[in-house]
């Protein structure tokens, strides 16, 4: 139990990462379905910058700024010239696949080469209580920056100036606007540092549950991501279970294959992706979602 609920914790972790990035996205009233390549984007980069400089520290600061610098391109094209966002984060995922996939391929023609990763820290005493010492206080430093960043998000949320504005936009940008709230500047503020959130949860892909990265290594992880805001209802409290329950559906697949059940591989590899179809068909009527979530504002047409 106790090593099936570190696998859990481990796996959940890429996943709430990226899901609290789309949080503060979603928010705003932005919605991106470009999560998936913005992960595949902080894979990539965190990777080839760890092989690069030799430092693991480095590479997941370059995955996140990777991640975020498509951020930037994404948010010009929603914030800035209005575009529909489901495209732009549709061509973004494109994008991603693709520019990933050609500067591995030039970068390290054969095979790509193996990079350094985050290793297990143990937090003294902590990491020796019963059940969870080892799920949460035996992890790689990703665990802990979860830890440490779904408190401070929830909190800024509900009780920091920064975090009420967020909301104000995200349900009503007219008048938050009408209040002297910068929409614009807010919402492109928010990409970025969504953005950046996913290209730390691409890294952790790489440099902690990998030691390389592959084309499409997020294999669909970034649109889990996007239910998992769903079914957390947009509040952090809600997103940390959401993502321990994918993450426990994803370490109970391995060890479905790794005992050699008589199910055939196919059918445990695609139980992430059939809980993510139920509980978006379960959610969908009692949704949360900020009023504004996917509209465009326009100042001039109030």
């Amino acid at each position: 139990m106790e090593a099936l609920l570190e696998a859990a914790v481990r796996l959940a972790v890429p996943l709430l990462l990226a899901a609290l990035g789309e949080l503060i996205i979603e928010r705003s009233g932005i919605i991106n379905i470009g999560t998936e390549g913005l992960m595949l984007c902080g894979a990539f980069g965190g990777f080839a910058i760890a092989v690069a400089s030799g430092s693991v520290w480095l590479g997941a600061a370059g995955g996140g700024a990777a991640a975020a610098c498509v951020g930037v391109l994404f948010a010009y094209f929603v914030v800035v010239r209005r575009a529909d966002q489901i495209v732009v984060g549709t061509a973004i995922n494109l994008l991603a696949l693709g520019a990933t996939g050609l500067a591995v391929r030039a970068l390290y023609p054969g095979m790509a080469p193996v990079s350094p990763t985050f290793g297990t820290v143990a937090v003294p005493l902590l990491s020796e209580l019963p059940v969870i010492g080892g799920a949460l206080f035996r992890q790689t430093p990703y665990v802990y920056l979860c830890l440490l960043i779904t408190p401070l998000l929830a909190f800024a949320l509900a009780r920091s100036r920064p975090g009420l504005r967020l909301r104000a936009v995200g349900e009503c940008a007219r008048a938050a606007d009408a209040e002297g709230v910068g929409v614009s500047r807010t919402r492109f503020a928010a990409v970025l540092l969504g953005s950046l959130l996913a290209g730390l949860a691409g890294s952790a892909l790489s440099l902690a549950q990998s030691n390389t990265f592959t084309e499409g290594m997020t294999a669909g992880r970034g649109f889990i991501a996007l239910t998992i805001v769903i079914f957390g209802r947009w509040r952090p409290g809600g997103i940390v279970l959401a993502a321990l329950f994918f993450g426990a559906a994803s370490a109970l697949q391995h060890r479905l294959q790794a005992r050699g059940t008589d199910l055939p591989y196919q059918l445990t590899l695609m139980l992430p992706y059939v809980l993510t179809l139920l509980v978006l068909a379960l959610a969908s009527g009692r949704s949360s979602a900020p009023a504004d979530l996917g509209k465009a504002y326009r100042r001039e047409s109030r």
